[in-house]
């Protein structure tokens, strides 16, 4: 499905951004500064790369008032660039229009209930007790478990399973591989062997989340796993069981929550992140790439741990040295100690 041009002018006034330039140039998509050309809307958001501008051939350019000068051509002047151009690019998304029915290749159990406008497309299977509400889209190879409700106008783009007991809210966007409501890592030792504790709770997931491709979401051993509304969680993450992130939280790739841990609300967690079980983390935390949080955190800011890249000889040096830290401090304590008295 292709999206129809429109008028600079348009996208101007369904914006609410100040026009500079020609309101009837034509619009058909959009694309980054330095690959923009005719008919295309570029973006600066970052000062870093202001000096493209000089070369920038987009038909119009989203940036901020303090930038306009650096650029003669058509402009939309907006406060944050970045959120302005995303607006604009929804305009363009190319989403092919989902059919309602089902395929005649899905499988629906009997004890199912799937709203006459959700669209299950091939290969699905509907177990006992599931729902589908209105507008959802099931894309090929779903399988949805007994016990999940999925609300009105979801979308899951192919391959996601719902194990058991998983609630979606409404407009929630899965992608393909994810696994919701596995079981959780829940196991006691006794003496010389394990025990697989059972793992009884469900998950929700409320309105307006995204959770990427092959990420994998546990339900709660008792209680369920929580993701409050407009969560958004990048591909091949973990989230283990009864874990809950709260509201606007965002977490990048390859990120890890251990069980029963709780992030707070605006907060967002860096790529390859850990973050260890039974933690709280306080709203509007920032904890960057690969870090690994130990303990709980409880006031707002931005948090790392690690050790920074550098050249192979000089980190090799300095993990040697590492051995050596707590001798270290406790000569210089033994110093001072002797400088005092």
């Amino acid at each position: 499905m292709t999206a129809s041009p429109l008028r600079l002018g348009e996208i101007a006034e369904r914006f609410g951004l100040a026009l500079r330039g020609d309101a009837d140039a034509v619009i058909d998509g959009v694309a980054t500064l330095a690959e923009a050309g005719p008919g295309r809307i570029g973006f600066l958001a970052n000062p870093r790369y202001r000096s493209q501008l000089a070369d920038a051939r987009a038909a119009a350019v989203v940036l901020r008032e303090a930038d306009a000068d650096a650029w003669s051509g058509a402009a939309l002047i907006a406060a944050d660039p970045y959120v302005a151009f995303a607006r604009i690019a929804t305009l363009f998304e190319r989403i092919p229009a989902a059919v309602p029915g089902v395929h005649a290749s899905a499988v629906v159990a009997p004890g199912a209930r799937v709203d006459p406008g959700a669209s299950i497309g091939p290969l699905c299977v509907i177990e006992d007790g599931a729902v589908v509400e209105a507008g959802a889209v099931l894309g090929p190879h779903c399988v949805i478990g007994p016990g999940c409700t999925i609300g009105a106008q979801s979308r899951l783009v192919a391959r996601v399973t719902l194990v058991q007991d998983v609630t979606l809210g409404r407009r929630v966007l899965i992608h393909p591989g994810a696994v919701l409501g596995a079981d959780g890592f829940g196991l006691a030792f006794d003496r010389d062997h394990w025990i697989k504790v059972p793992q009884l709770g469900g998950v929700r997931i409320g309105d307006d989340c995204e959770i990427g491709a092959n990420t994998t979401i546990d339900r709660g051993a008792l209680g369920d796993t929580v993701l409050a509304e407009d969560v958004r969680l990048d591909n091949q993450i973990q989230v283990a069981h009864n874990v809950v992130i709260g509201a606007h939280t965002a977490l990048a790739g390859c990120a890890a929550v251990a069980g029963s841990a709780s992030i707070g609300r605006y907060c967002l967690i860096g790529g390859g992140a850990g973050i260890l079980g039974h933690l709280s983390i306080a709203d509007r935390v920032t904890v960057t790439a690969m870090s690994l949080v130990t303990h709980s955190i409880r006031e707002p800011g931005e948090y790392s741990s690690g050790t920074p890249i550098q050249p192979n000889r000089d980190w090799r040096r300095n993990a040697a040295r590492f051995k050596h830290l707590d001798e270290l401090a406790r000569r210089v304590g033994a110093v001072e100690k002797e400088s005092k008295s």
